[in-house]
């Protein structure tokens, strides 16, 4: 068996019930088409094959894209050795479906790039730390700017924990698959969505600030005028970025937009 590689983050899932929770999570039908990131040793892959029509395995680590198809024979399997985040999703059907068992480190990245891209997958199932799954599934008041930007495309809902010593080797901590099904359209409508992220990274450009001091810090704005925007919003200019709900950031960014006050 392929030895995991600490580097690349790799943890081996065999538990069949978990592996099933993420199918499950993932609403795989038999007419989907499938984007499985980082499938490794190909224990999801099994039952990915089974109930899907198609299954496009990306992954890293060329050793374990080459020996997939080894340990997965199926017609409806591709295997592609490519970095997710490269990877070109265009080519892919309107309406895949992506499930994946990443590390850490990749969450935020990939959740970027799939929530961003021209072609966005309908459904996402990720098995990711729990504490990490909290964060995207995040309410008002323990919002993040993971939990912000991916919410203003999906809505998420947080599915089974998965213990840590169902790993091979096992994490230091548990893992929790959780769902983001993809909105009709995002909650800032027909904004440009880079204004709205720059609003949002300013606001949580240091938790520790009132919203006042980090947007106007943030966005190199006077701070008299932004407590004029945040006033004009209703909003305490003592609140921080976590407490905001998303249309209030989408409110908030279209007043600066609209607002001499700023150089954006």
């Amino acid at each position: 068996m392929n030895a995991p590689k600490k580097s690349l983050g790799q943890h081996w899932l065999h538990d069949e019930d978990s592996l099933i929770a993420m199918c499950e999570a993932g609403l795989v039908h038999e007419h989907d088409v499938v984007l499985e990131i980082g499938p490794g040793l190909g224990t999801l892959t099994k039952f990915l094959v089974e109930g899907a029509k198609q299954v496009i395995a990306v992954e890293f680590d060329h050793d374990l894209a080459r020996d997939l198809p080894k340990k997965v024979t199926s017609q409806n399997l591709t295997v592609i050795s490519e970095d997710i985040l490269s990877f070109d999703l265009t080519q892919l059907p309107k309406d895949y479906k992506v499930i994946a068992n990443i590390p850490y480190y990749l969450t935020s990245n990939l959740l970027r790039v799939l929530s961003e891209s021209s072609n966005p997958p309908k459904v996402i199932a990720l098995l990711v730390q729990k504490e990490v799954a909290e964060r995207v599934a995040a309410v008002p008041g323990d919002m993040s700017i993971l939990s912000v930007t991916t919410q203003m495309y999906y809505q998420p809902h947080l599915e089974r924990v998965v213990p840590a010593e169902l790993f091979t080797p096992p994490p230091k901590v548990d893992s929790q698959i959780v769902q983001l099904l993809r909105r009709t359209e995002p909650v800032f409508g027909d904004m440009d969505s880079r204004h709205v992220f720059r609003v949002v990274k300013a606001g949580f450009s240091n938790r520790r600030k009132t919203l006042i001091n980090s947007l106007s810090a943030g966005l190199h704005m006077d701070k008299s005028k932004t407590q004029h925007l945040l006033a004009n919003q209703n909003l305490d200019p003592n609140i921080r970025a976590q407490e905001l709900t998303l249309q209030q950031w989408v409110d908030l960014a279209k007043a600066i937009e609209h607002s001499p006050a700023s150089n954006t």
